[in-house]
């Protein structure tokens, strides 16, 4: 195990977090984990440096992945640090990069994804930048992310601001997980 591949996780799933810890002990990270943003602070306290992260965007509790880069970011400038979640949506993508993640990852992705992302060291000025076609459902579900994350994924303060029932809300969110 290198000290130059010091890998964090920070995924609150623990049987995905046991996969990508093992598959990247197997490729020669040292590995330390966390299920929650205490356990990151924890870690963050005890002196660890990180060279590389993998967060997940939604963690249990109130405090969202987002926190989590920030922290890895103030606690290790230079570490490469990916997001991962479930639900990718522009406004994460933005938040994630401005608080410092290097990449923005959405679910299923699997090891060498995320080892790929690591090496990206450059935006690709190639990428398609033509109009995508965007549903009613994709806009509506694109300005819910948007408000939870305004509202630091809390429930009721995001009903009100877009002007609903929060059981209105919570039905939409249970039909399209955050994770």
């Amino acid at each position: 195990m290198s000290a130059d591949r010091h890998l964090l996780i920070v995924e609150d799933d623990e049987t995905f977090a046991r996969t990508l810890r093992r598959s990247f002990e197997r490729r020669g990270y040292l590995v330390e984990s966390a299920s929650s943003f205490d356990g990151l602070q924890d870690l963050l306290a005890g002196g660890l440096a990180p060279t590389h992260a993998v967060l997940d965007l939604k963690l249990s509790g109130s405090v969202s992945g987002l926190a989590c880069v920030q922290a890895v970011r103030a606690a290790a400038p230079s570490a490469r640090i990916v997001v991962l979640t479930g639900f990718a949506s522009i406004a994460t993508a933005v938040e994630a990069i401005k608080l410092g993640a290097d990449h923005y990852l959405a679910k299923p992705s699997n090891t060498d994804d995320i080892e790929a992302a690591f090496a990206r060291t450059e935006g690709d000025a190639g990428a398609s930048v033509e109009a995508r076609q965007s549903s009613i459902k994709t806009v509506e579900w694109e300005h819910i992310h948007q408000t939870l994350v305004d509202t630091d994924f809390n429930v009721s303060e995001t009903a009100r601001r877009l002007g609903m029932h929060r059981r209105t809300l919570a039905r939409k969110l249970e039909k399209r997980q955050l994770k």
